[in-house]
This record gives C-alpha cells, structure tokens and sequence, in this order.
C-alpha cells in the first residue's frame, strides 16, 4: 500500500483546487458568452388567413398593408432562424470545446495512470530484492562461524576475505535499501499525478456534459425555427404572390421547393447477425488515431474514422437507441450522438445543413436512416466522421464494429 504524506496531500489538493477554478472560471464565461437563442419569433396568430389576404385585394390601402405585414413575418421568420442558428452553431462549439478538453485529459490521465503503474510495479521489484538480501543477512551477523563456513573458509586469509565480502553485502543492501526508497517516492508521485488528473478528468466531464444540455437546447431552438419558417413560409410566400400579381398562387408551388432540400433514402443498409449497422457506405480515407491536422484548428489527434460516402447519401444508426444529442457541434458541423446503453455511444459528424432526420429525445432502431452525409463544420468534402465512445471515452470504430459483424474496411 502506498504511503500517503502530509506535503504530498497539499501540494495535490493545492493543484486539484487550481483546476477546479479554472474550469469554473472557464463555465462562467461560457455561461455568459452566447445570448439566449429564444427571440420573438411570430405565434400562430399573427399569421393572414387566406380570407384576409382575398379581402385585402379590394382594397389598395388594406393590400398593401397586408404586403408589408407578410413582408415583415417573413423577415421574422428568416431573423429568427439565423439568430437560433447562430446561438445553436455557438453553443455547439462550446460543447466541442469542452468535449475536446476532456478528451485531451482522459489520454493524459491513461498515460499518467500508466506510468505511475509501471513505476510501482519497479518500486515493488526493488523493495522484494532489498528484502531477500537483507534477510539473507540476517542469517550471518557479522562475521560469526557461520559467515565463515558460508564462504568455505577455513583460514586468515578465507576470513579476512569474507570480513570483505560482508562489507560489500552491506553497502549493496545499502544501496538496494536506497534504490527502493527512491522507486516508491517516484511511484508515490506518479501516482499523485495521475489522481490529479483523474479529479481534472471528472469535472471536465461535468463541463461537457452541461455544455452538452445547453448545446441540445440550443439546437432545439433552431430547429423549432427552422421548421415554423419551412411550415409558414410556403403560405405567406404564395399568400404575397396573390397579392402582388392579382393571381391566386397555390401552396403547392412553394412547398415543392422546400421539400426538394431533403432529398430521398438511398442505398440498402447492411446489418449483422449480432445486430449492428453500416453507418454508412464508401471507404475509409482517415482512421483512429494521432494524424497531421487536415484544417488549422482541428485537433491531430482523430477520435474516429472518416468513411468517404457520397454526398447527401444516407447515414443510419449503427445500432439502437437514444439520440442525445442533435445539433451543432463545432468543427463536427452538424452532429448525431447516439446512446446504446451499457456506456456505448455512437457519433455521426458532417451531417449535410438541413439533413438530420432525428431529434433529441427520439428512440431510434437499429439501421434507421438518422442523417444525410455532408461536409459541414470542418470538412474538405462530403464524408461522415463515424465515432464510437465506451462511458465517453473514443475508442477506435474498426475493431468495435468488426468484433459485432460489421467490416468498416
């Protein structure tokens, strides 16, 4: 068992109080940093029906005060859909950010864990051999008989030999003696080091998670609008047209060029016998791992692979379950996180604008289609970043998906 020491103690509780005010220093700015995503946004009511706008047409006075009242709910509209976009894009990059940092915190914790392991384990080696040797002293005090029949000598020669040899006995116990002093204060240090970073490591993670709630309601947000302009801006559209040209404009003309941005399902997903999905289909140009950054900002080290599918092709959930998260989500651009229970989660990054499928909350099954493939956020092409996290730290999709039935290769 490790000893524990007075200094130590303060010294870790000392840096531990450090990185606990950092990173709350660190929330508060966040917590400030973006205005609230909710702006007026036009309720049902405000809306023309159809018989106002036909009433209106008898009138110039009462047409084009219609005109400048549609005008102006349509420039709401499209206000209201940037603002929460932005503030969603925003928020995403914070729970990036945070994401990212707990990341970075959870290798070096691994890494110091690891040292400190290895550094016991050298320090226990030590303390074995200088406890052997000491023993064996113990058994020969001095220079006794025994010593003496120990080292088979019978004369002054033998004996004044062995009187030399039991002084480089002691001075080598001395010197194990030290060696293993010295192994356990390393291990005991490395040890601090690693609970250190373990403490970082768990309120780093309280930060990304709460940057992640605040990101989800943010995203929130920006759908809401996004889908109020798209159901209202066909009618007030066509509703405008009447108006300006004295012709009865349908819906339907408008509709069909909003529907037109989310395209169809493509492809036939490919499931395994264990019950898992292609994420998606095309080759593998990135994999798991340290790599020279593609873009100035992106981190060198990949957290998943990049599987370099057609543009607005089809994403599916490699497996079922809740989506918790659906959004913006900083150099990710738009993002899909997935929960599948047990600690296993699974993340869909570069989602085309427009092209996620699902939303925070739902329950989805196993190679539902979930997104359409793009190359938002920092991408040099359409392809999906595919990531696998076991109880949220990144491990390496290949083996994870080949091990379940699926070949990403």
């Amino acid at each position: 068992m490790l000893r524990s020491q007075a200094p130590r103690r303060s010294r870790v509780l000392w840096w531990r109080n450090r990185v606990f005010a950092s990173v709350a220093l660190l929330a508060m700015v966040f917590a400030g940093s973006v205005a609230s995503p909710f702006v007026g946004a036009a309720s049902a009511a405000d809306y023309p029906s159809w018989a106002d706008v036909l009433a209106a047409r008898n009138s110039v006075a009462a047409k084009k005060a219609e005109i400048a009242r549609i005008q102006k709910l349509l420039a709401q509209l499209e206000t209201n859909q940037k603002t929460t976009e932005a503030a969603a894009i925003e928020k995403g990059r914070i729970y990036a950010e945070a994401q990212d940092a707990f990341d970075q915190q959870d290798s070096k914790t691994k890494e110091y864990q690891a040292q400190a392991d290895a550094a016991q384990a050298k320090a226990d080696d030590s303390i074995k051999r200088a406890g052997q040797l000491a023993a064996r002293m113990s058994r020969s005090s001095g220079t006794d008989l025994t010593a003496t029949l120990f080292f088979n000598g019978d004369n002054a020669r033998n004996l004044l030999a062995q009187v030399g040899m039991a002084a480089k006995i002691t001075d080598q116990s001395q010197g194990l003696y030290d060696r293993a002093t010295q192994d356990q204060k390393t291990a005991q240090s490395l040890t601090d080091q690693a609970n250190v970073a373990k403490a970082a490591l768990e309120v780093l993670r309280d930060a990304a998670q709460k940057a992640q709630v605040e990101a989800q309601a943010a995203a929130d947000a920006a759908a809401a609008a996004l889908k109020e302009q798209q159901d209202n801006n066909a009618t007030l559209q066509a509703q405008l047209a009447t108006l300006q040209s004295n012709r009865i404009h349908t819906e339907a003309e408008y509709v069909k060029g909003v529907q037109a941005q989310w395209g169809a399902g493509d492809g036939v997903v490919e499931i395994s016998s264990q019950g898992w999905a292609r994420p998606a289909f095309g080759r593998i140009t990135d994999g798991f791992g340290p790599r020279v950054a593609p873009i100035p900002g992106v981190l060198p080290f990949h957290h998943g692979v990049d599987i370099a599918a057609s543009c607005n092709s089809s994403i599916y959930a490699a497996q079922s379950g809740t989506v918790i998260y659906a959004g913006w989500y900083g150099t990710y651009g738009n993002f899909v996180l997935i929960d599948h229970g047990s600690g296993i989660s699974t993340g869909y990054a570069h989602i085309v604008s427009g092209g996620i499928k699902v939303h925070y909350g739902q329950e989805v099954v196993v190679g539902q289609v979930i997104a359409k493939v793009g190359s938002t956020g920092a991408s040099t092409g359409c392809h999906l970043h595919f990531e696998v996290r076991e109880w949220g730290s990144a491990v390496n999709p290949v083996p994870f998906m080949a091990a379940r039935g699926i070949n990403l290769r």
